[in-house]
């Protein structure tokens, strides 16, 4: 493997127990680099656990393009001693140590890299929380990798407002002075790049496309790692409550009726059951609803999924995948719940899963799932996983772009409900038909409220009416009428980016990913000296078996990587298109690839 690439990047490790603030230094580090110019990947990795344990935020960054971190650290910033204990093995050659002065004696044994910085003497002399402590040593790590300070101090600026602001800049300036009288720097630098984006994660992302795509309701039970949504969410909520200036607050705005028919809403009910049927309640009124949560909550809402189904209603459901099953690995990650998804709730309906790769494509796929949900009035599920939910990378979105698509959704007069195309077997009543049969399986939708149309809607099956019906006709027609939607989807594919091919398209060997597993394998191939086209899969129900096959005729070798023991996505490769993978490489220890490692486990399949 070649290590002329290593060099152009550059990792830092902070560690530290549960509240240090490990993941606000990785945040506040990478949000500097970023300003600065260059291209940033932040992971965080806890344990599932109320207090205590180890708290690790991973910041690499490069002038160019970066999809993923690396284990490999040319810094290692220590909290606590057990960082350096963890950690040790992962320090490149020349990677540096900044330790708290817990036991100086220990540090110096590392070697001459090894620098004790005063963090927790300096946060007690000024009478400071211990965790304020990290800030000595971001400014450390200002000197020590020749980053501009004052950035970094308007960065602590934004993250601590007035909340203990000073605080934290003044002891950010004791760990660059502390340094700096040192003159001690690493020997290794990376010029920035020059780009205008920002460091985000993937529920933030998702979050921002729902927006965009005219979110009304959010609703969501905290469940880890999807609860970022709801966290985002419920803060454009309260911006967009007192965004009039009204100097009573969020809460006495609440009650103002302007804002209560504008203003995004936020619901966090007792428990999953009530967050999908208050959200089936919300689209039935004609709002535009949203839910989130991890597979294990999305498995207690099969029900009223398949409730979904049967009585079309929009629904966009964000589910990230963490280790299962059941409990599992609640902070971990995993791709084990494709196939469960895929096949979600019970009895045969179509519905849309989207399987985002980076933080770009969780925006589009939150934006262009809620379209999609009212376009064609049924459930749309965006799959995600806790990689891609939880951690950051430099990203840009383009919220103009997004068009709100409201599908047949419109306040029909008399004339039009009344008007009978032969189909409408009751028109004499001038009865609005919910589920009225079109060539397209997409019938005309309204909402209560509207004049002369009784609009119902069931869990049961029905006519076109909505009335109960159990003779064998109807029962027909609505399950052919509903299956019309997917002959209709299955043209919007042409217009969907539903695959993304990268490297040599004229590669004779191809590679198959899915999901967050594209940051390592983009990362692998710029170790790689064997050509090799890469086929990344983003839409997985339903499956563009047409664009798939093409890519993949002739192929010598086909190579599927996931992080799961069975290799599902070579088995719904092999399901919707008869092609079989002729190698897999697979990780299901609930930890990511790592991209160095996997270029060598691809080159030698390769060879």
């Amino acid at each position: 493997m070649s290590e002329g690439l290593h060099s152009e990047i550059f990792t830092i490790g902070i560690g530290g127990a549960a509240g240090d603030g490990v993941r606000e230094a990785g945040q506040s580090l990478g949000s500097l680099l970023c300003d600065l110019g260059y291209e940033v990947f932040i992971s965080f990795t806890y344990p599932s656990l109320i207090r205590g344990g180890h708290n690790y935020s991973r910041i690499s960054f490069s002038k160019e393009k970066i999809y993923c971190d690396y284990e490999k650290l040319d810094v290692l910033i220590a909290l606590n001693e057990e960082t350096i204990q963890l950690h040790k093995d992962e320090l490149n050659k020349d990677a540096v140590i900044l330790a708290d002065s817990f036991e100086e004696e220990d540090i110096k044994r590392f070697g001459k890299n090894a620098v004790v910085v005063p963090m927790s003497i300096s946060s007690k002399e000024l009478n400071a929380p211990p965790i304020t402590r990290n800030s000595v040593a971001l400014g450390a790590a200002c000197y020590l990798l020749d980053l501009h300070f004052p950035a970094m101090q308007e960065v602590l600026k934004e993250v601590f407002r007035e909340k203990k602001m000073e605080i934290n800049i003044k002891l950010a300036d004791i760990g660059y002075k502390h340094l700096k009288i040192m003159d001690f720097k690493h020997t290794k630098h990376i010029e920035p790049g020059k780009h205008t984006k920002e460091v985000i994660d993937g529920n933030t992302a998702i979050g921002k496309g729902m927006e965009a795509a005219g979110l009304d309701f959010y609703i969501a039970y905290p469940m880890t790692p999807a609860t970022g949504i709801l966290h985002y969410l419920a803060s454009q909520q309260k911006k967009s409550q007192v965004s009039g200036g009204d100097s009573r607050g969020a809460e006495s705005l609440l009650q103002r009726s302007d804002l209560c028919k504008t203003a995004l809403k936020v619901i966090q009910p007792e428990s999953e059951l009530s967050v999908i049927n208050m959200a089936l309640g919300i689209a039935y009124a004609g709002k535009r609803v949203a839910i989130g949560s991890a597979t294990g909550g999305f498995a207690l809402m099969q029900e009223a999924f398949s409730f979904a189904g049967i009585a079309e209603l929009p629904l966009l459901i964000a589910v990230s995948q963490r280790q299962a099953p059941a409990t599992g690995l609640p902070t971990y990650s995993s791709q084990t719940d494709l196939q469960s998804v895929i096949h979600a709730g019970h009895g045969e309906f179509p519905r849309i899963v989207i399987a985002p790769g980076d933080t770009e494509e969780a925006f589009l796929a939150g934006a262009n799932g809620l379209n999609l949900a009212w376009k064609y009035q049924l459930p749309v599920i965006v799959l995600m996983d806790k990689i891609l939910s939880e951690h950051s990378m430099t990203s840009s979105f383009d919220t103009k772009g997004i068009k709100i698509e409201k599908g047949k959704a419109a306040d029909l007069q008399r004339s039009d409900l009344c008007k009978n195309d032969g189909s409408m077997q009751r028109s004499d009543l001038c009865n609005y038909g919910r589920y009225q049969i079109s060539p397209d399986g997409i019938s005309p939708m309204v909402f209560p409220g509207t004049p002369n149309a009784v609009v119902k809607v069931t869990s049961y099956e029905h006519d076109q009416f909505g009335i109960t019906a159990e003779e064998a006709v109807p029962v027909k027609e609505m399950i052919d009428k509903r299956f019309a939607k997917a002959e209709t989807l299955a043209k919007e594919l042409a217009h969907q980016e539903t695959i993304k091919i990268y490297g040599d398209p004229k590669a004779k060997d191809v590679i198959i990913f899915w999901g967050s597993t594209k940051g390592p394998v983009l990362e692998a191939a710029k170790y790689l000296k064997t050509p090799v086209k890469f086929l990344q899969i983003l839409w997985v129900e339903p499956f563009d078996t047409k664009r798939v096959s093409k890519e993949l005729k002739g192929m010598k070798k086909i190579i599927n990587i996931e992080c799961n023991h069975n290799g599902q996505m070579a088995a719904l490769l092999r399901e919707k298109s008869g092609i079989g993978v002729t190698d897999n490489i697979l990780k299901y220890d609930s930890r990511p690839f790592e991209p160095v490692e996997l270029a060598e486990k691809i080159s030698e399949i390769l060879e």
